[in-house]
């Protein structure tokens, strides 16, 4: 017989499935989750996006649809994405700011069936620009300065279209300060900004870029989006934000920066939220495809790990699934 004394032993705090969920530290709930969705021009369109099986880009009729499904599920927060035909680009992004755009539209219709939803909008040049780039090109360079008034007409017609969350995911400096400027200034206090404050450069954006077609016609995005080997730097942005007047500090991606998201949560009383990409999205879908992975269970552990990091709201391509997941264990 051993006679070895073991006083503490953990395991028999997992020794059950019971005790695992009553101290588990942990828990996503539908509550958590921000629904990304890509929007189209007309009626009656659902287009599944090749590298990212199971979403699609579809027009307004589809969207209400699905809007009305997650919100039975207790998904009740969005983020609104356009698809904007390259007739309608000019190096001014002018559509992203015309009132009777159909994005502007859509949200009027969302929050007109459903008006406890939440609808945060994009707030960026890139799916409306000709050049492709957040940002007003010139000489081949993206001006800061100069795209902070075209973000805010952007950002005005969204508002007075009724989104309730801003989402500049722009980059430019200051533009956090000179959007809430400009809210206020026109009677728009209650609306939020929730910043991409550390928008990383990343490669797990190409399914995204393919979704709306906005990749840049020159060049790339690392002059304006964060350099993926910089922490220090996230803490700055997210200081200058905080200042500025932003309500959310977002991270994006999500998983390949865990240790981001951390920071910001120790380091800011904001709430902070991650994104959860579409590169990040197709990959667990194309290992789930071919057998390697137990979607399900990727799905809940990655959710729960961005989740622990640090982050109370998680944007997904995987929220509506994931709430279904959620809605089959309770029943």
């Amino acid at each position: 017989m051993n006679d070895y004394s073991i006083p503490q032993r953990p395991r028999r705090n997992r020794k059950s499935a019971h005790i695992r969920e009553a101290i588990s530290e942990t828990s996503v709930r539908a509550s958590n989750l921000l629904y990304p969705m890509f929007l189209l021009d007309g009626q009656e369109k659902k287009e599944e996006i090749s590298s990212m099986p199971g979403i699609f880009r579809q027009t307004e009729d589809h969207v209400l649809r699905e809007v009305e499904a997650c919100m039975n599920l207790g998904v009740g927060m969005f983020a609104l994405f356009p698809a904007v035909d390259d007739s309608l680009k000019d190096e001014f992004a002018s559509y992203g700011s015309a009132r009777d755009n159909f994005y502007c539209r859509s949200i009027r219709a969302i929050k007109s069936r459903f008006p406890e939803a939440i609808i945060m909008t994009d707030v960026a040049m890139d799916p409306y620009s000709s050049d492709g780039h957040d940002g007003f090109v010139e000489n081949g360079k993206i001006l800061n300065d100069e795209t902070l008034p075209i973000l805010a007409k952007m950002s005005l017609a969204q508002a007075e279209a009724g989104a309730d969350i801003l989402g500049p995911s722009d980059m430019m400096d200051g533009r956090v300060g000179y959007l809430r400027d400009a809210l206020d200034e026109n009677g728009f206090t209650e609306v939020s900004i929730m910043s991409y404050t550390a928008k990383y450069a990343s490669a797990f954006y190409g399914p995204f870029r393919d979704a709306l077609s906005s990749a840049p016609k020159f060049g790339d995005k690392k002059t304006y989006q964060m350099d993926f080997r910089n922490v220090k730097e996230a803490l700055l942005e997210a200081r200058l934000d905080e200042d500025e007047g932003a309500d959310f500090l977002m991270v994006k991606p999500a998983l390949s920066y865990l240790d981001v998201i951390s920071a910001l949560s120790r380091n800011s009383n904001l709430p902070i939220a991650a994104y959860q990409v579409s590169g990040e999205y197709a990959m667990i879908k194309a290992a789930a495809a071919n057998g390697w992975l137990d979607e399900s269970r990727i799905v809940h552990e990655t959710l729960s790990s961005i989740h622990r990091a640090g982050a109370s709201i998680i944007l997904s391509y995987y929220a509506k699934q994931y709430a279904g997941y959620l809605a089959s264990i309770k029943a």
